[in-house]
């Protein structure tokens, strides 16, 4: 889960190709106030969007989209078209067992950890170079990982 930076995304389809990825629906949400042309209808678009987002599954988020496609079709062309083509990249979620939707269908998790990085990064100040970054920043990445595997389960395949 990302956003679309096109240099990512090459990266991610060269390395994890076969692994599902979508856009984080917070920043799509967010990303529609610019294609919205007047002030008035941000709230009913976020409305709109938020329950193609919340869909009990695919097949209904999907209806949802072409119905809010259509709605938007006349009063707000390029709203229209913006979201036929990027809120389908916010739906992969629907993929994913119903109990593990919420947990990863923002970038929440990513952010977290860029943010934990960049604390204990800090504290060094000045690396010598640049393996030495990469050694601090590795073993950082693993002990989240072991907490991740002997702590709390964040997403629990044998129960859903």
């Amino acid at each position: 889960m990302t956003q679309r930076v096109p240099r990512l995304q090459a990266a991610r389809r060269a390395v994890f190709g076969g692994v599902p990825w979508q856009r984080c629906q917070f920043y799509l949400q967010q990303n529609a106030g610019a294609y919205v042309p007047r002030q008035d209808q941000r709230a009913e678009v976020a409305a709109d969007i938020r329950a193609i987002f919340t869909a009990l599954n695919q097949h209904e988020a999907e209806a949802l989209l072409a119905k809010t496609v259509q709605k938007y079709a006349k009063t707000a062309p390029r709203l229209s078209t913006w979201l036929e083509t990027a809120i389908p990249e916010g739906l992969t979620v629907f993929a994913f067992p119903a109990a593990h939707r919420r947990l990863v269908r923002t970038t929440n998790s990513v952010e977290r950890l860029n943010k934990e990085i960049r604390r204990r990064t800090r504290v060094v100040s000045i690396f010598p170079n640049e393996a030495s970054c990469l050694r601090l920043v590795s073993a950082i990445l693993m002990e989240i990982s072991e907490e991740w595997e002997t702590g709390k389960t964040y997403l629990a395949f044998d129960a859903a």
